[in-house]
């Protein structure tokens, strides 16, 4: 067979083989087509509403994701106490951690009361969850991957005032809240809960802080501790610090804050710390914060 021959077979053969695939590509469709016509009625399952506010003190608008206790609406003379989650985005923590929360609360776990959940939605992580850091500040070898991540970083002031004058008023003026109020947070999200925690003490009666980046800066913030626990308020306080097996530096860095705390709270704050060294940075998470619940909230003995 000459070569022109073999051509036209070739092309007959591949537009023979094209028309079978578009032809089984066409059948595939509208048995999908046809599949999803007999998807039966349904309706959205809802666990949590989504607010937008424009924020005067950041500039732009942020989001908060509120899951309400069970009972809520059929109980309107109760007041609930609030769970603020940092990295509360519906794709960061705050679905699974809702899960959490409605588990703790069940009244055969009892890890933990009823409460409103905050989910507090970020735009840029590491600018709002870390303070300006020092000229001097050396990055951890580990770190030199990630540098240009940080490149806006600085901003913690401007989001701790956006939670204080904007995201608690908002919370406390459209919901029953109640006088307690808890912080949770991991990682760079636990960094900015130990600044708050010593900075401004007062904005939260309860703390949950785990695998805290105390590394930013040139572990400044751990530095100052000791000075900033003396100006802790006397009033009843809750502090939960954990870190698992997370390397030498994270490790170290939270026992010596955990140290530090024991040495200079006051006498009106109840402080528990764990290692937890089954658990990793990605893990800890939801081990930890069931942790702190109960030790918060201690069960009550069987009758």
């Amino acid at each position: 067979m000459r070569l022109w021959q073999q051509m036209g077979v070739a092309a007959a053969l591949s537009l023979a083989v094209l028309g079978q695939v578009q032809a089984q590509t066409a059948g595939g469709s509208a048995a999908a087509a046809s599949a999803a016509q007999a998807l039966p009625a349904s309706k959205p399952y809802v666990i949590a509403q989504t607010y937008t506010l424009q924020s005067q003190v950041l500039n732009e608008q942020r989001e908060l994701n509120i899951m309400l206790p069970e009972g809520y609406h059929e109980h309107p003379e109760l007041r609930y106490p609030v769970v603020y989650l940092l990295d509360g985005g519906q794709h960061e923590d705050f679905t699974h951690m809702a899960g959490a929360v409605q588990y703790a609360s069940f009244s055969w776990v009892q890890r933990l009361p009823p409460v409103i959940l905050v989910g507090i939605a970020n735009t840029d992580r590491k600018r709002d969850m870390t303070f300006k850091a020092s000229p001097k500040f050396v990055w951890p070898k580990w770190m030199h991957a990630y540098t240009d991540a940080y490149k806006n970083a600085g901003g913690s002031d401007a989001f701790i005032r956006y939670i204080e004058t904007e995201v608690q008023p908002y919370v406390q003026q459209h919901f029953r809240t109640g006088p307690d109020k808890m912080l949770v947070g991991q990682s760079l999200a636990a960094l900015l809960a130990t600044e708050i925690l010593l900075k401004k003490p007062a904005l939260f009666n309860q703390y949950v802080m785990m695998s805290p980046s105390l590394w930013w800066d040139n572990q400044s913030l751990l530095k100052q501790a000791p000075q900033l626990l003396r100006n802790m308020p006397a009033a009843p306080m809750k502090v939960y610090l954990a870190v698992g097996n997370e390397g030498p530096e994270m490790v170290n860095d939270a026992r010596a804050l955990a140290a530090l705390i024991r040495k200079h709270k006051p006498r009106n704050t109840q402080f528990v710390f764990e290692y937890l060294p089954k658990e990793d940075h990605g893990t800890i998470l939801h081990p930890a914060t069931l942790n702190a619940f109960a030790h918060f909230f201690p069960r009550p003995p069987e009758k």
